[in-house]
C-alpha cells in the first residue's frame, strides 16, 4: 500500500461516482418529474449501503465493491443533487465547492501538523459519529409510523445547528481517514487495502457533500 496508490484509486472512485450521477441528474432534467429518479435514488442508496457492510467486512474484495459503491452512490447523488438543485437553484456547485475546500484544508491542516489524529481525538469522533448514525437510524424507524423527529430536520436554530454540527463531525472524519492513509502505506500494508482506503475516504466526502448540501437547503429556507 501507497499514498500515491491511493490517491489514485480515490481519484478513479470520484470518476466513477460521477458518471451515474450525470445519467440521474439529467434524467430528472428531462422529465422535470422526481418521480423519474426515485428509484433510483432509492436503490442507489440501498444497494450503495449493501455494498458499503459487504465492503467492511471483507476488506480483501475492495478492488471489486470499492468501484460498484462508487457507481451505485452516483446514481443517488445525481437525483439528489438535481432535486435540490431544482428547488434552490446554485446549491449544487455551492455544495460541491465547500466540500472539497474542507478536504483541501483539512488535509493542510493534518499535513502541517495543526490537527492530530491522537487517540483521544479519534475515540471523540468515532463517538460523535456514532451517536449521529444512532439518530439518523431512530429517524428512519420513526419515518415508518409516520412519526417526524422534532426540529433537528427543520429549517430553524436548531435544525441549523444540528446540521453544522453534523457537518463539522463529519469533516473531522476525514482526519481519520487520512492519519489511516499513512498508518496503513508506513506499515506496508497490503496492497487491497489502497482500495479500502479509497473507499474510506469517499463514504465521508459523500456524507460531507450531502450534509452540507442539507445545510444549505435549511438555510435558504429560512428566507
Amino acid at each position: 500500500m501507497t499514498i500515491h496508490g491511493t490517491v489514485n484509486k480515490t481519484a478513479l472512485l470520484a470518476v466513477l461516482t460521477l458518471i451515474p450521477a450525470t445519467y440521474t441528474w439529467r434524467m430528472y432534467y428531462t422529465a422535470w418529474d422526481p418521480s423519474a429518479v426515485v428509484p433510483w435514488i432509492i436503490g442507489g442508496a440501498i444497494g450503495g449501503f449493501v455494498v458499503a457492510l459487504i465492503t467492511i467486512f471483507k476488506k480483501q474484495w475492495a478492488a471489486f465493491t470499492a468501484p460498484l459503491y462508487a457507481l451505485l452512490e452516483g446514481l443517488f447523488l445525481g437525483g439528489f443533487s438535481a432535486i435540490f438543485e431544482a428547488k434552490y437553484p446554485g446549491i449544487v456547485i455551492q455544495a460541491v465547492t465547500l466540500t472539497f475546500g474542507t478536504l483541501f484544508c483539512l488535509l493542510f491542516a493534518y499535513r502541517s501538523g495543526l490537527i492530530k489524529a491522537t487517540e483521544n481525538f479519534k475515540l471523540g469522533v468515532v463517538a460523535a459519529t456514532g451517536g449521529i448514525a444512532l439518530i439518523y437510524m431512530a429517524t428512519i424507524f420513526l419515518g415508518f409510523f409516520g412519526v417526524r423527529m422534532p426540529f433537528i430536520h427543520e429549517s430553524g436554530t436548531i435544525g441549523i445547528a444540528f446540521s453544522l454540527f453534523v457537518v463539522a463531525i463529519a469533516a473531522l472524519n476525514l482526519v481519520l481517514d487520512f492519519d489511516f492513509i499513512e498508518n496503513g502505506a508506513a506499515r506496508g500494508a497490503p496492497k487491497y487495502m489502497e482500495w479500502y482506503a479509497a473507499f474510506g475516504l469517499m463514504v465521508t466526502l459523500i456524507w460531507l457533500y450531502i450534509e452540507i448540501l442539507r445545510l444549505l437547503a435549511k438555510l435558504r429556507g429560512r428566507r
